[in-house]
């Protein structure tokens, strides 16, 4: 990983993670009405887990155009949209509220599909969509994952590398229990804005490090941005 990459990163740190909560919230926001104002729509890629829960009630109250915002995962498992472990749950229960209950999602999960095939019927709706992202919010886990890039995903090159241009991947992984769906790196990249979202000093230090080696997904993914990475740290 060269210098310049870790330079271009840009911290933005929380005294706690409501003040984070609040702030994220208004970046999104602000990077969304310029999306509108510009081109008349606009694109959000979230993340799941614990951690976005309080950015996304925030964000719920933003008042904004939402019913011209398209919401895409960032990743999903492959599960049934009512299952306590989706991420199109946690959005729908958390995010899509209040004002932006009026705003659009691009589901992942496709009900009597094989994940191979929901990639594909995902990564059509994604296709189709005025790409590239306007604003990209990822997690990373204790083992330096992101989206669901795993480490320990046999195939992790492959995915990476991504040479068919698919819009969406399909991902098994051990440590990832149920088989994953993830916006390829290629999208997440190409993101107008794309944000770190982690919480605590456990998570700084495994991004510090991950940075600093290059050989994680989260660094991996953050050195193909097209613009420079925005970290939102809370402690």
């Amino acid at each position: 990983m060269t210098a310049s990459f870790k330079q271009r990163l840009k911290w933005n740190e929380f005294a706690s993670p409501d003040d984070l909560a609040e702030a994220l919230a208004r970046k999104v926001g602000q990077a969304l009405v310029r999306a509108l104002a510009e081109r008349g729509s606009a694109m959000l890629a979230v993340s799941g887990g614990r951690t976005p829960k309080l950015m996304f009630q925030a964000l719920s109250f933003v008042p904004i155009a939402w019913e011209k915002v398209t919401i895409v995962l960032v990743d999903e498992r492959f599960v049934p949209a009512d299952s306590a472990r989706s991420n199109e749950k946690l959005v729908r229960d958390h995010l899509m509220r209040y004002r932006a209950g009026r705003a659009h999602l691009v589901p992942f999960f496709r009900a009597g599909a094989s994940v191979e095939e929901a990639a594909t019927l995902a990564g059509a709706a994604v296709d189709a969509l005025p790409l590239p992202l306007d604003v990209a919010i990822l997690g990373m886990g204790p083992d330096g994952h992101t989206a669901s890039f795993f480490p320990d995903a046999p195939n992790l090159e492959a995915l990476y590398e991504n040479t068919e241009g698919r819009a969406v991947l399909p991902v098994h992984a051990e440590s990832a229990g149920e088989p994953r769906l993830t916006l390829s790196l290629q999208v997440i990249g190409a993101a107008r804005l794309l944000v770190v979202h982690i919480e605590g000093a456990e998570r700084r230090s495994i991004l510090t490090q991950a940075v600093a080696d290059g050989r994680l997904p989260i660094a991996r993914v953050l050195a193909k941005a097209a613009t420079a990475p925005q970290i939102y740290w809370a402690a």
